[in-house]
């Protein structure tokens, strides 16, 4: 199974408003810099996360996101299961397959797919981020300027 950009994209994000401060506020900009993204791309996943409740958004001249709820709090099978489009490995409708009725796979396949999102699930976003300064250092962030 391979996530999608998009999904991706929000795990990065959240990684590195997760490194500020909970009063400090992060750019777009400053997300789609450090990770040498599209910024269109960054502002289609910072909407999805601000509703869906991982971001807090605020607009204007000296907005920004940051977390909406603590890193503790953000599971990543959950978030996972939220911005992936799709769940399933296998479409066994499109082309009809005539061994669907007496086929498996797509059992066996289900049962993995439940298994992967409760391994994630045991891990949330503070995991991920064990040591806050080795992120600064591979993104070539300024420690002051997310202290």
């Amino acid at each position: 199974m391979q996530l999608t950009l998009f999904t991706d994209y929000c795990i990065r994000s959240l990684i590195l408003v997760s490194t500020r401060s909970p009063d400090q506020l992060t750019t777009i900009t400053e997300i789609a810099d450090k990770y040498e993204l599209s910024r269109n791309h960054v502002v289609k996943v910072v909407h999805r996360l601000g509703q869906l409740g991982y971001l807090h958004t605020q607009r204007g001249k000296n907005g920004g996101v940051k977390l909406a709820r603590p890193a503790t709090d953000i599971y990543i099978g959950t978030l996972i299961r939220d911005v992936e489009p799709h769940h399933s490995l296998m479409n066994c409708s499109a082309p009809h397959c005539c061994l669907s009725h007496q086929c498996r796979m797509k059992s066996i396949l289900s049962k993995a797919i439940h298994l992967f999102y409760n391994e994630l699930d045991r891990y949330t976003l503070a995991d991920i981020i064990k040591e806050p300064e080795e992120v600064y250092e591979i993104l070539n962030i300024d420690d002051e300027y997310f202290s």
